[in-house]
């Protein structure tokens, strides 16, 4: 008897597949192992490794923390980001994911040529660009257009962003990123190939009780030339250079420290230190026969008594000071 389905068959295994009936057993040959078909998904594509995942996601948290901070600094604005996701696709199904009404910001790397895509929900920037004007966030509306003044000013808003993720990745892999464009209009987001691998990473961003998410596309050829530095294991050793080590060890012996010896302190108020006149006697917190501290700068370094050596005073070193963790 043939091993090979003939063409009714064939047609039969496809009917109950649609229906999603699996696995199919020929019922004309029992006994026989049941016939599996496997589903493979591509839209799920495993480009990015496992480690470059994990790399990209740890670098992100560090980048959510560093725009939080800048953007009130600059902005006075308290954007609150968190990493809440992150998924592999192809370059089609994610951009597909972002959802709708949201400002695009496409972003070039260098020095290689190439593109990401970070895309914000209009209802978190226009609470943001109403802050940044002066306006009150809570008044604000959240479904307008943004007019070409709009435009201007998000793109500040994002060029402060995207300053702290370049940062971010050029301690990762020396890769700077800077604004191409910003747009709301999805139909001119020209970044990646259909087909191409795309690590989507969704974000949480909280403003004034207001919970959006904005989602950065990062295109496997925008990571390609510098792949590998996305695949170091964290815990690799680094090889030490000795001529580095050396050179760092000299040039730091070569810079001027202050050190000042304080034989004890004591806490006056200020009105106590403005009452203060020739003549006063300021009690110490300290025994007269204590011993003395060394500073280098702000920063103790030595136990030492006090003495005199010829017609100086000075301090005889006893032992190092005990840093409490």
């Amino acid at each position: 008897m043939s091993g090979f389905l003939d063409a009714n068959e064939i047609e039969k295994l496809f009917a109950r597949a649609s229906e999603g009936n699996m696995p199919v057993e020929s019922e004309e040959r029992q006994g026989r192992r049941a016939r599996w078909l496997r589903t493979v998904d591509f839209t799920r594509p495993t480009k990015f490794s496992t480690d470059q995942e994990r790399r990209i996601r740890r670098a992100m948290d560090t980048f959510t923390e560093r725009a939080a901070t800048r953007l009130v600094a600059e902005h006075r604005t308290s954007i609150e980001l968190e990493v809440i996701d992150v998924g592999q696709f192809t370059w089609a199904n994610a951009f597909a994911q972002v959802p709708d009404h949201s400002v695009h910001i496409q972003i070039d790397t260098a020095p290689h040529e190439a593109r990401m895509l970070l895309s914000a929900e209009l209802p978190v920037v226009l609470v943001a660009l109403e802050r940044m004007l002066g306006g009150r966030p809570e008044t604000a509306s959240r479904d307008r257009e943004l007019t070409d003044i709009d435009l201007m000013v998000v793109q500040r808003l994002f060029g402060t962003i995207v300053e702290t993720l370049s940062a971010v990745w050029f301690d990762v892999a020396e890769m700077t990123l800077g604004i191409a464009t910003v747009d709301t209009q999805s139909e001119t987001v020209q970044v990646a190939a259909g087909s191409e691998p795309t690590l989507a990473l969704t974000l949480e961003a909280r403003l004034d009780g207001l919970s959006s998410t904005m989602t950065l596309l990062v295109p496997y050829a925008a990571i390609a030339p510098v792949a590998s530095a996305f695949s170091r294991h964290d815990d690799a050793e680094t090889t030490r250079d000795a001529r580095v080590a050396a050179a760092v060890n000299h040039g730091l012996s070569m810079v001027d420290v202050s050190l000042r010896a304080e034989v004890a302190d004591c806490h006056l108020t200020l009105a106590e230190v403005l009452a203060l006149a020739p003549g006063d006697v300021v009690r110490l917190d300290a025994e007269a026969d204590a011993e003395v501290t060394l500073f280098a700068d702000r920063t103790p370094v030595q136990r030492a008594r006090g003495g005199r050596s010829g017609n100086r005073r000075a301090v005889q070193i006893v032992a190092p000071v005990q840093i409490e963790p």
